[in-house]
């Protein structure tokens, strides 16, 4: 039997509101299945811990709950002796009878979108410690009708229709269409937090339209995550974004047809004219690009839609990142969709095995400022015609090699000896309310930036003999 706890001595007259319930879910717990939580009724202050167990959960659900700002409703796993995460396996997965929404082929896990007439938008709710995987169109699941159907090539793993104040954390995402897909639902959702994820393998044979991630909000922030590369023969984006109030800060983007892709809200006006629209903040991230992965350009920024007038328009932040690519041809560090989008570039490494001439800044449009980078020698503005412009505001180096520690096993921290140390310069007055005072840690971890002097060029500090502490002590495997 489930037990109450109060909160508060006021509890006591309040019941109803006031209290809140821990659901166990797994081997030995009190629920042996996920379709025993009660979903629909979750109240703010609700746990559900989902316990590991040696057999995937093969089950799929909505979650509609709304919290608090301080009492969240909270869906935990809880990892394995040896921190193995609980899976959630949308192979066979059955939806449970107690809840009905639209759009089950969509995702594993769904937030939003339930039938109940009166549903308002979840909201305060926090996800974290489960693997979910296997929502594409080779899997079929049993819906809460009792039919059989396929999920659709653009489902995902954890599918967004609609939420506010959500926070995903520490979760696996694979083995699906989009590992994570956000709707902006005409603006409704809201202040998105995707933290310290492993989002990999995701996408669909032969398909540009599928990606590691694709979201829409209004108040979108990515830290601390691992984005590796998509399914073998997927053609998709790794991080795609069509948000106002756009943070992608402290990650580690790996392959894919481009890392980045910040493109226009072509399904909601709402987000178009929301202030900050046309801002964006990208720092602290490493970015590879491997040989032979898609398009030769690190990022897309600006609108893809064909309707110029509500591509992003504004400014890009791009500062204290660490940018990497192994292509044996051409590498373009930044597509600006046409030259009304503006691209403030500080203190970032630009390093190409290639060598200089193999590196270009932009593709043919857009306006760029730099200030304090590290470029590999011989670099250009454009491997093509440039009808955009290039503004050199001075502090800019170039040299063979950048003094990565270990290039091969991909420890971008810095040598003693490299030349981008106490190189970098002041931020953008805009980027006061974003400084850089972390840096990642493999995998989806984080350390303090700390610094005693002028900032080093690139995603990480050299810290005084290395003895950085990480913040999470997960470790990707």
């Amino acid at each position: 039997m489930l037990q109450k706890v109060p909160l508060g001595l006021a509890g006591l007259l309040f019941s109803s509101v006031l209290y809140a319930a821990d659901y166990h879910v797994g081997p030995g717990q009190p629920l042996s299945a996920i379709a025993e939580v009660p979903w629909p009724d979750l109240q703010a202050g609700d746990h559900v811990y989902i316990h590991w167990r040696a057999d995937p959960y093969k089950e799929k659900w909505i979650i509609s709950a709304r919290g608090t700002a301080d009492r969240p409703v909270i869906i935990s796993g809880v990892p394995g002796s040896t921190g193995e995460l609980p899976v959630i396996d949308g192979r066979d997965a059955v939806t449970p009878d107690n809840v009905s929404f639209w759009n089950e082929s969509r995702g594993v896990v769904k937030f939003g979108g339930d039938l109940n007439p009166d549903e308002a938008p979840p909201q305060y709710v926090i996800i974290e410690n489960l693997d979910i995987r296997s929502g594409r169109p080779a899997y079929s699941f049993t819906g809460d009708n009792g039919s059989v159907s396929s999920y659709s090539s653009n489902a995902a793993s954890i599918y967004v229709e609609v939420a506010q104040h959500l926070t995903i954390r520490n979760c696996i995402l694979r083995d699906s269409g989009n590992g994570l897909f956000i709707g902006a639902f005409d603006g409704e959702t809201r202040d998105i937090l995707v933290e310290g994820n492993r989002i990999y393998d995701n996408g669909i044979d032969g398909s540009i339209y599928q990606h590691n991630t694709y979201t829409s909000a209004i108040g979108m922030v990515y830290q601390y995550n691992y984005l590796g590369p998509l399914r073998a023969g997927a053609d998709g984006n790794n991080l795609k974004d069509r948000s106002a109030g756009l943070v992608v800060r402290y990650n580690w983007i790996e392959s894919g047809n481009r890392q980045l892709d910040l493109v226009d809200a072509e399904d909601s006006d709402v987000v178009v004219n929301d202030p900050s629209y046309d801002r964006t903040f990208v720092y602290g991230n490493v970015l590879i690009e491997p040989d032979g992965a898609g398009n030769s350009q690190i990022l897309h920024y600006g609108g893809d839609s064909g309707n110029t007038d509500i591509y992003r328009k504004g400014m890009l932040y791009f500062y204290h990142n660490t940018v990497v690519s192994t292509r044996t041809g051409n590498t373009t560090l930044m597509r600006l969709s046409t030259n009304d989008e503006h691209a403030d570039i500080r203190n970032n490494i630009f390093y190409a095995t290639a060598g200089g001439s193999a590196l270009a800044l932009l593709d043919e449009d857009g306006i760029a400022d730099i200030r304090n980078n590290w470029f590999s020698s011989g670099w250009v503005d454009s491997h093509d015609y440039l009808s955009g412009q290039v503004n050199d505001f001075g502090g800019n180096i170039e040299g063979i090699s950048p003094g990565f520690r270990d290039l091969a096993a991909q420890d971008f921290s810095l040598l003693s000896t490299s030349p981008v140390i106490d190189k970098g310069g002041p931020l953008a007055d805009a980027a006061a309310a974003f400084p850089v005072d972390l840096q990642y840690v493999k995998h989806a971890t984080v350390d303090p930036r700390s610094r005693t002097s002028a900032p080093d060029m690139g995603a990480f500090e050299r810290c005084p003999d290395q003895e950085c502490q990480p913040l999470f002590a997960d470790e990707f495997e």
